[in-house]
C-alpha cells in the first residue's frame, strides 16, 4: 500500500509527518511525504530514509523574506492548489491513502488529488484552532477580522465558513471545475471533513467534542531523535549548572538582535548562563557575547546553537524559553522542563495558555518581551514548584501517537473511497 503525506508549512509541519512515516514504513507501507523544498525538510527526511517529493517554493525563503513576489494572495493559493494537486496525482494510487495538513489551499489541492484518483483522504491538523469547536475562537486572518460584538465561538465558526469560501472559494473551485472535480459550497468543511485526525497530545490539548464531526485524536507524531549533540555543546553543558535555552524556531522576528539582547540579560538576571538556538531568525549574540555555532566572543555563560536534537538537549537545560509552536511545547513537556512562552502567531497563544494552565511554565503577555517582562517571567518559570509541576506532567505525555495513526492509516485503506 502506498501512503502520501503532504504539507506546506514549517518545520513543525514536516516533523510530525517524518514520525508518522517512519512508522508506517516499519509496517511494511510504501510512504512518500510532499513538502516544502527546503533542504534542511529534504535533509532530516533523508536522515531517517523516507522519500520526499519537493513542492513549491522554500517556506524558509518566504516567511523570511527572501523571496519577493507580486501575486496577491488569491494567485499565491491557486498556485499551492495547483502544485500540491500535480504532486499528490504523480505519486498517489488509487487503493492508497492520501493525508494531509499545512496551508489550507495545499491541502485542498492534495485533497482534490485523492477524490480524482478515488484515493482515501485524511485531513491532519496538529493543532486544535483549525478545528470548528464551541470551545475555542477560530483562527483569525488580520485582514478578515470578524465583527467584535461577535463573541459566540459557534457564531464565529459560522462566519467561519464565509472567511474560508472569501479566501479560499474561487482558487479551489476554480481549480476543482478544471480537472472535472464539482465545485463545493462550503469549502472548509470539505477539506477539513467528517472525520479529521488531530495530532496532539490529550494532556497538552485536552480536545472536547462538538456535535458537527467526529475528530480523532490520536496523540502527537513524535520522531524518534537519536542525534548526539555537538561536540562543543556538550563542552559548554558540562561547564557549568544548566543553562537557559531560548529559541523562537520557525518565526523570523521583526528585531532578532535586539531580542538577543533582551534573552541574554533576563536570562543572565537569574544568575544563570545562556543558550540561544538561532533558527529562522538567526538570533545572534548579544553585545558580542554570543557568535554563531560556538563561537563565544570570549564570553563563557553564552552559546549559540543551530539545528540540533532538542529531544537530548532539553533534559539538559533549566528552563525553554521559546515561540510557543505545537513541536516544540510537546518536546519542552515532555523533557519535564519549565518554559516561558513568547507567542508569536496562529496557534501559539493557545499553548502558551495551555501551558500555564497546568502550571508548567508562563505564559508573556505579548509577541515582544522586554528585559523586565522576560526576568519577570523567568522567575516564575525556575520556581521550584514549576520544575516540580513540570517532572510530574512529564510523564503524562504519550508517546504512542504515530502507532495509533498508522493503525488509522490502515483501517483507511480498507474503507471504500468517496467521490
Amino acid at each position: 500500500m502506498r501512503v502520501v503525506l503532504s504539507t506546506y508549512g514549517s518545520r513543525g509541519d514536516v516533523e510530525p509527518l517524518a514520525g508518522l512515516a517512519l512508522r508506517l514504513q516499519e509496517s511494511g507501507a510504501e510512504v512518500k511525504v510532499c513538502a516544502p523544498p527546503d533542504e534542511e525538510f529534504a535533509a532530516r527526511l533523508a536522515e531517517v530514509g523516507v522519500e520526499m517529493v519537493p513542492v513549491g517554493q522554500s517556506v524558509r525563503a518566504l516567511v523570511t523574506g527572501r523571496i519577493k513576489g507580486t501575486a496577491d494572495f488569491p494567485q499565491r493559493a491557486a498556485a499551492l492548489v495547483e502544485q500540491f494537486y500535480e504532486a499528490v496525482l504523480a505519486v498517489a494510487e488509487p487503493d492508497g491513502v492520501v493525508a494531509a495538513t499545512g496551508l489550507f489551499p495545499a491541502v485542498a489541492g492534495a485533497q482534490a488529488a485523492a477524490e480524482k484518483l478515488g484515493a482515501r483522504f485524511a485531513y491532519i491538523a496538529l493543532q486544535p484552532t483549525m478545528l470548528p469547536s464551541p470551545h475555542h475562537r477560530p483562527f483569525e486572518y488580520p485582514w478578515q477580522p470578524y465583527p467584535a460584538e461577535v463573541t459566540d465561538n459557534r457564531e464565529l465558526w459560522e462566519l467561519n465558513i464565509g472567511t474560508m469560501n472569501a479566501l479560499f472559494g474561487a482558487p479551489v473551485n476554480t481549480h476543482r471545475t478544471a480537472v472535472g472535480l464539482p465545485a463545493v459550497d462550503n469549502v472548509r468543511d470539505h477539506v477539513l471533513t467528517d472525520r479529521p485526525w488531530l495530532a496532539t497530545d490529550p494532556t497538552l490539548d485536552p480536545w472536547l467534542p462538538a456535535a458537527d464531526r467526529e475528530v480523532v485524536q490520536t496523540g502527537a507524531w513524535i520522531l524518534p531523535d537519536e542525534r548526539p549533540l555537538p561536540a562543543d555543546l556538550e563542552a559548554f553543558l558540562t561547564a557549568g549548572e544548566a543553562p537557559v535555552y531560548v529559541g523562537f524556531g520557525s518565526m523570523p522576528l521583526g528585531d532578532a538582535a535586539g531580542a538577543a539582547r533582551v534573552a541574554v540579560e533576563a536570562v543572565r538576571a537569574q544568575g544563570r548562563r545562556v543558550l540561544l538556538g538561532r533558527g529562522w531568525a538567526e538570533l545572534a549574540g548579544a553585545d558580542g557575547a554570543c557568535g554563531a555555532d560556538g563561537a563565544s566572543g570570549g564570553a563563557t555563560d553564552c552559546f549559540a546553537v543551530g539545528e540540533v536534537n532538542q529531544q537530548a538537549l532539553f533534559r539538559r537545560v533549566a528552563a525553554v524559553v521559546h515561540h510557543g509552536g505545537a513541536g516544540t511545547t510537546t518536546t519542552a513537556t515532555r523533557a519535564g522542563v519549565p518554559q516561558v512562552l513568547v507567542p508569536q502567531i496562529v496557534d501559539q497563544p493557545y499553548w502558551a495558555a495551555r501551558v500555564a494552565d497546568l502550571g508548567i511554565g508562563v505564559a508573556h503577555d505579548g509577541p515582544t518581551p522586554t528585559v523586565e517582562s522576560l526576568t519577570a517571567a523567568l522567575r516564575q518559570a525556575l520556581a521550584p514548584e514549576t520544575a516540580e509541576r513540570a517532572a510530574a506532567v512529564a510523564g503524562e505525555v504519550r508517546t504512542d501517537g504515530t502507532a495509533v495513526a498508522a493503525a488509522l492509516v490502515l483501517e483507511a485503506a480498507t474503507v471504500p473511497a468517496v467521490g
